[in-house]
């Protein structure tokens, strides 16, 4: 065990935080004075990433994760244990998209999709946990989606996989437990970020917008924050549940006077 493996810094685990929501995650654990993993099959944004951290005197490290990889999780985690000894906080925010009519969506791109979104935090989640086990602590995020609640069009296999997500943290917020670790979600609703500008048309702004009484996009920093809360000790009895920071999206009915 290296040096800095004996410190009592915490250590934070962050997928997809090469950019978007999970940017925002990885920078705010870096400036609560975290040692944040930034696990990404992204490399240029991700190595930038740390370098502009690093460059600010705050802890990160990228290391190059393939969430569809048993193999590359194992080897993940090998490497956390072997230099930390520990994983404090394990946010699974990785995810893929595409948007095609149901009759036509292609069974390649279903399980991809479900490995990525499903599988991933799944397979995350079982060895973070065992690391959490040894010290009787930990806090697992998992990133869901309003599309887990409800349907849009063209979102077949992306929002099936967000509802798995809701049921997998129930799961690991009842068998986690007794080793001291909580399990919650956070329910982005729309919000501002690559995945989304690739994703969503004009018409489809337009349609989400006027469905949110707060007549927005979300920020990635506001999903952040929420995150960052959850791993706190003010979350310490908050376990098994997805919080929507979706605008009042999932609240609304008809929105207009």
């Amino acid at each position: 065990m290296s040096e800095s493996s004996a410190s009592d810094v915490r250590v934070a685990v962050i997928t997809g935080g090469g950019n978007g929501i999970g940017r925002a995650i990885v920078e705010a654990f870096a400036h609560a004075g975290y040692q944040t993993m930034i696990a990404d099959v992204n490399e240029a944004d991700s190595q930038a990433l740390e370098a502009s951290l690093n460059g600010r005197s705050l802890r990160a490290r990228y290391h190059r994760l393939d969430v569809a990889d048993a193999d590359s999780i194992a080897q993940f985690f090998a490497t956390v244990e072997r230099d930390y000894g520990r994983c404090d906080v394990l946010v699974n925010n990785a995810g893929i998209a595409k948007t095609v009519a149901y009759l036509d969506y292609p069974k390649d791109h279903w399980d991809k999709v479900m490995q990525v979104n499903v599988t991933g935090p799944f397979l995350m989640s079982q060895h973070a946990g065992r690391l959490m086990q040894k010290r009787q602590s930990g806090r697992i995020v998992n990133i869901a989606s309003v599309s887990g609640e409800r349907a849009s069009w063209g979102r077949a296999a992306y929002g099936t996989s967000k509802a798995a997500v809701f049921g997998l943290t129930r799961q690991m917020a009842l068998e986690l437990a007794e080793f001291g670790i909580t399990t919650n979600g956070i329910a982005p609703g729309p919000v501002d970020t690559p995945l989304t500008q690739q994703l969503h048309t004009q018409a489809t702004r337009d349609e989400f917008i006027g469905s949110i009484p707060m007549g927005r996009y979300g920020t990635p920093q506001e999903i952040a924050q929420v995150c960052l809360f959850l791993a706190s000790e003010a979350a310490s009895y908050i376990n098994g549940h997805v919080i929507p920071v979706d605008g009042g999206f999932l609240a609304a009915g008809i929105t207009g006077h």
